[in-house]
């Protein structure tokens, strides 16, 4: 264990040369315990702190209203596992090369490469990711234990399957902490695995490891310790305590406007929020307060793409998109600070910050010693917890060069410097190269116009920072795919149909009697009951249909017909088709619609399958 002489000393130091303060801000009798709180897949709007009035989160209110909320924090990636090995390394996703959350795979891939070929729908290749973090990296965990300090983690882990368990990096205490996604197979009792307490039946997961940490608190107030509180509310399954879904669909009639309004969402973030507020409560029913710095944060922003009860999870409005996207909906999320008597109260900091800067930041608070033989990409943010703003020229830069399907986003990587973000969207230009996104994030938060031909030169000066920040981190890009064969995201034309893509709108020019799109770029699971939504303005005339064609019955046919009630006024509109196919797969979906010539604008489509299990599963978004 650290002396804890040894430990004032060294924290005394870090308020006179570090920060400029006075020695007795942050004097302690022993080094600063640490408590980060990570929410999984919580949203930049989705608490009281951040605008939010839907969801009822008074305890991290509280915790905002003690500490420093800022406004500009992002995860280094806009899906989990990448984030949280920026979190535990301090490097960005792309050079650890892990940048899909694919560890809960039972394949091994350690030495991911940008594959050859792709389909021919498919503009680029993507690379591959590892689906392990590897052992070999030095953890915030294990930098803190060489320092004295007990170590915990409780929760979602997600970054691989044995050997690559918490337990290999630093952490003492495991409860939760395996390969799982999400919670194991339900948020309620019992579960699949030996490192969470047997419980009884209907017991919250959440609930369960919070007693367990307020037990790792107690044992271990005494000596300064390390407690990493992964939660797993509020990723998928979408599942709350039935009297608090009742409480928030009462809520939801009396608020009908909100975009915020799923019942579901509001019970998970409402106990999320009662458990970060027993562990802030424990502390102080411990004295601890006083000598622990507090993180909260997300790992990316919240789910948009999957549908609770008919809704969307929840809305990042006035963020444009959500989780694995790589606009500000994505990666831009909550973080608040808290170090009781010493952050001022109330505090709001507008600094740039990274998920890849909190390893560095911990081992400054703790005067722990910084890996010689580790690359950091991180920045020391301490200053920024005494009301100090990080320098103007920060960048920050997020690399996600995969666009699931199912989730309507598309390769690419992204650089923000002060109000300005750009971003490369790989192969989505003609003749396979890339295309660039400029916005001005003062002027535009919801990142709806574009204006990278109206400023060159700033986005040629952000194009060689992100160029050499992706050489500099040796991260894998996409490549031209050789057997792309042109369409629009996968939609094709016939031939009274010319369709082109204008500013994220996929406008489908009416050139005869019988214009219709179709596709089959979706994965298989499209079947038992889905639904086609289509958000899209016409100018045109006639009725409009959706047809469907499957494996068995591989051609379009009006028996596999249903119709579109299409409004052609020249207003946007969301139309919302039902199929139910028994026992087949969907293999192609067409679009007519209109029967004369015209001009017909679409959005978004979004194909949703609502059979169990995972009802409410969108399997494939098209925003255009």
């Amino acid at each position: 264990m650290v002396n804890r002489q040894i430990g004032a000393v060294r924290v005394i130091f870090l308020g006179i040369i570090v920060f400029g303060y006075s020695t007795s801000l942050l004097q302690a009798e022993q080094p600063p315990n640490i408590v980060f709180m990570l929410a999984d897949d919580l949203g930049w709007s989705d608490t009281t702190p951040y605008g939010g009035t839907f969801y009822e989160t008074p305890n991290i209110q509280k915790l905002a209203d003690q500490g420093v909320r800022y406004t500009n924090a992002y995860s280094a990636s806009p899906l989990c596992s990448p984030t949280r090995a920026s979190i535990l390394s301090g490097q960005y996703p792309g050079r650890i090369r892990l940048t899909t959350p694919a560890c809960h795979l039972k394949q091994v891939v350690l030495e991911p490469v940008v594959p050859e070929f792709a389909r021919p729908s498919e503009p680029v290749t993507t690379p591959g990711t590892r689906t392990r973090f590897p052992n070999s990296y030095i953890t915030i965990a294990e930098v803190l234990k060489e320092a004295g300090y007990s170590t915990s983690f409780f929760g979602k882990w997600h970054l691989g399957r044995a050997p690559y368990f918490p337990e290999q990096q630093g952490f003492d205490l495991v409860v939760g902490g395996r390969e799982h996604p999400g919670p194991p197979r339900s948020y309620f009792a019992p579960w699949p695995i030996d490192t969470i307490p047997e419980s009884p039946p209907g017991s919250h997961i959440d609930d369960v490891i919070t007693a367990e940490a307020v037990k790792f608190l107690k044992a271990n107030q005494d000596k300064p310790f390390y407690l990493n509180m992964w939660f797993y509310s509020v990723h998928a399954p979408f599942e709350a305590k039935q009297p608090l879904i009742e409480k928030y669909r009462r809520k939801a009639i009396h608020d009908p406007e909100n975009p915020q309004k799923n019942p579901v969402m509001g019970g998970m973030v409402e106990t999320l929020d009662d458990n970060v507020g027993l562990i802030v409560q424990t502390l102080k029913d411990l004295n601890l307060l006083e000598n622990t710095l507090i993180i909260f944060t997300s790992d990316n922003g919240g789910n948009m793409y999957n549908f609770v009860e008919g809704l969307e999870a929840t809305n990042n409005a006035p963020l444009s998109a959500g989780k694995a996207h790589i606009l500000e909906g994505g990666h831009r999320v909550p973080l608040i600070v808290c170090w009781d008597g010493k952050t001022e109260p109330g505090t709001v900091n507008h600094s740039l910050v990274s998920s890849v800067d909190y390893f560095p930041t911990i081992i400054k608070a703790t005067d722990s010693k910084q890996p010689t033989d580790q690359v950091c990409d991180g920045v020391n943010i301490l200053p920024t917890f005494f009301g100090k703003e990080l320098p103007k020229d920060r960048a920050i830069f997020t690399h996600f060069p995969h666009g699931p399907p199912a989730t309507g986003s598309l390769p690419a990587s992204s650089v923000r410097q002060g109000d300005w973000k750009l971003i490369r969207i790989y192969g989505d230009a003609p003749n396979q190269e890339d295309r660039f996104e400029l916005y001005d994030l003062a002027e535009d938060i919801g990142e709806k116009k574009n204006i990278a031909d109206q400023n060159p030169v700033k986005t040629n000066e952000l194009r060689r920072l992100l160029e050499d920040h992706l050489k500099n981190t040796e991260s894998l890009i996409p490549a031209k795919n050789p057997r792309y064969q042109p369409s629009e995201l996968g939609w094709t034309g016939n031939k009274d149909a010319k369709l082109n893509r204008e500013s994220g709108i996929l406008k489908i020019i009416s050139q005869g009697n019988d214009p219709w799109i179709h596709t089959s770029a979706f994965p298989q699971g499209a079947k038992g009951e889905v639904s086609l939504w289509i958000r899209m303005k016409s100018n045109a005339t006639g009725p409009g249909a959706v047809y469907y064609a499957t494996k068995k019955q591989p051609l379009f046919h009006r028996v596999r017909m249903q119709n579109l009630p299409v409004k052609h006024d020249n207003q946007w509109h969301d139309y919302r088709v039902d199929i139910t196919v028994n026992d087949q797969q969907i293999t192609q979906v067409r679009i007519d619609p209109a029967n004369k010539p015209g001009e017909i604008e679409i959005d978004r489509i979004r194909l949703i399958s609502w059979s169990k299990p995972g009802a409410g599963r969108v399997l494939r978004d098209w925003q255009f």
